[in-house]
């Protein structure tokens, strides 16, 4: 029978500022694959993905070294009463990836285990997380406030849940790190202790001394610290370079919303591939309209035009916006008084029969009214 935590998981214990506690350390050549991927495909990402999924302004420089950070802890729903009792952080150094899990053998080590990550802290520029901005790094910071230490404001905080969902969202039933690992990352877990019942594990293990339930709890920290390399990598890859992959339509709509607020023209190349690759309603009519805006701002109006009257052929039932679009564009641009005219009693029509709402079919009536008084032609 396995005496120690330690012996279980190889780690070995390890002197702090504040104290002791067990440290299990893990090398793996970058070569190594975590489902379909090398960890080193993390390493592929461009200074301007790292920014963008970073949330950075373009003036400040992308962090450079980077920590993946996973938590488990006493509860999931945080507050003052929630420790991190294992941290799992793993970070690339020279041809190697490094992963080291810290480890609470009781709740008196936990000045230990704060010093520790605070000295690890400090090497880095940013921290890789899933969820992280919702539970990890706010449970931290919480852990390190009640321990009097400052949590470290220089670090930048790459979260890869909101681009996941802007992925994968409208495909997968779920965004959770396993269904991403079973559907994207080509990999499954055999035996994995489900997140929920981690707690009850630890405390069984503070209770009893009975390490034999913690080796799973460690796996699977271990699995999802390298699942956030693996992600890391196929989320650069595929901003940078998606024409590189068997990407659906769906995840094009996903890689456009991302990198919209940063460089317009690359997300606009992105709703076109999504276009262009079938992507179904009621989406397409929104890419199309989105499209059509960005066409309209920058004055090339005859690409406008021509994504508003794909919109108003294309979607089902009714959608007043592409109409009142190009009835605008007729009436105010093309001064095309009679254009606008047709255009306005189309909408009306279309509105009618596909039973739009009594309040969008005011608002079209009205249209068409105030140009008939201006163009002199009668309503058919």
């Amino acid at each position: 029978m396995v005496s120690s935590v330690g012996e279980l998981v190889g780690g070995q214990e390890e002197a702090t500022s504040h104290g002791r506690l067990l440290v299990a350390r893990h090398q793996y050549p970058l070569h190594v694959r975590h489902g379909e991927l090398p960890l080193g495909s993390a390493l592929e990402a461009s200074p301007d993905v790292l920014r963008l999924l970073s949330r950075q302004p373009p003036s400040e420089s992308p962090p450079k070294r980077l920590l993946y950070l996973d938590t488990e802890t006493t509860g999931l729903a945080g507050g003052t009463g929630t420790y991190a009792f294992l941290v799992g952080a793993g970070f690339f150094d020279g041809d190697r990836f490094v992963l080291a899990q810290y480890f609470m053998r009781d709740l008196d080590e936990e000045p230990a285990l704060i010093a520790a990550m605070a000295a690890l802290l400090a090497e880095f520029d940013g921290v890789v997380t899933y969820n992280g901005r919702g539970f990890d790094l706010p449970l931290l910071e919480t852990r390190f406030v009640l321990s009097r230490r400052p949590w470290p404001q220089h670090l930048s905080h790459l979260d890869l849940l909101p681009p996941a969902r802007r992925l994968w969202s409208s495909r997968l039933p779920d965004c959770r790190l396993g269904t991403i690992e079973a559907r994207i990352l080509g990999l499954e877990r055999v035996d994995d202790v489900p997140g929920a019942l981690i707690p009850s594990r630890y405390f069984h293990y503070l209770r009893s001394r009975r390490a034999e339930a913690l080796q799973p709890v460690f796996e699977h920290n271990r699995l999802d610290v390298l699942s956030l390399v693996t992600l890391t990598g196929w989320v650069a890859r595929a901003l940078a370079d998606p024409q590189g992959l068997d990407l659906a339509p769906e995840e094009y709509v996903g890689l456009g919303r991302l990198w919209e607020g940063a460089d317009e023209e690359r997300g606009a190349r992105c709703y076109q591939a999504a276009l262009s690759r079938g992507i179904g309603s009621p989406q397409r009519e929104r890419l199309l309209l989105r499209l059509g805006r960005r066409a309209k701002r920058e004055g090339r109006w005859a690409e406008a035009l021509a994504f508003w009257n794909d919109a108003m052929a294309s979607a089902p039932g009714f959608d007043p916006r592409p109409w009142e679009e190009v009835a605008k564009y007729y009436e105010h641009w093309r001064r095309d008084l009679a254009a606008a005219h047709e255009v306005a009693v189309r909408a009306v029509a279309r509105a009618a029969a596909e039973g739009a709402q009594e309040a969008v079919r005011a608002s079209l009536v009205h249209r068409l009214r105030r140009l008939t008084r201006r163009s002199g032609l009668a309503i058919r």
